[in-house]
């Protein structure tokens, strides 16, 4: 069902990027519609969590086992919930201006109710997502002309 695929350069460095994604606890603080994330076991390649997405009327809690290859991708993948499918990529690839973020999610619910609701407002929560990651990497980091600067002088 619904697809998105995105690919922007982000003036911050793999890893910094790769541990705001992976920091999958702290979503609810900076996500829109995340209400609730709860990471339920984690080791260094993978964590299996918990999460609750929400918006209007809708309230849905989901696991995602998360594969995670350090400061190079991240793969999510659906374990239970009210998806049919849901395959989550970010890949981090290291440029002279930043990070290549390469970001892709597919999914479809089981609910028809659920993808017709979510249909409408697909492209712009996602947009909006990953708009919140930057905006994150910004609070966490420093603002990006700050990191440009110091990644000149090391």
């Amino acid at each position: 069902m619904p697809s998105h695929t995105e690919k922007r350069i982000i003036p911050y460095t793999p890893e910094q990027l790769f541990d705001l994604v992976a920091d999958v606890g702290r979503y609810p603080e900076f996500l829109p519609w995340c209400k609730r994330a709860v990471v339920r076991s984690r080791n260094d390649n993978e964590l299996l969590a918990d999460l609750t997405v929400g918006f209007g009327p809708f309230s849905e809690t989901y696991t995602s086992r998360i594969i995670l290859e350090r400061a190079r991708r991240i793969v999510v993948t659906h374990e239970r919930g009210p998806f049919k499918y849901l395959t989550n990529r970010w890949i981090f690839t290291p440029d002279e201006r930043g990070c290549v973020v390469d970001f892709y999610v597919d999914f479809e619910f089981r609910s028809r109710l659920l993808s017709n609701a979510i249909g409408v407002v697909f492209n712009e929560g996602v947009r909006r997502m990953v708009k919140a990651f930057t905006a994150r990497a910004n609070r966490v980091y420093g603002p990006a002309v700050l990191q440009k600067k110091q990644n000149t002088n090391s």
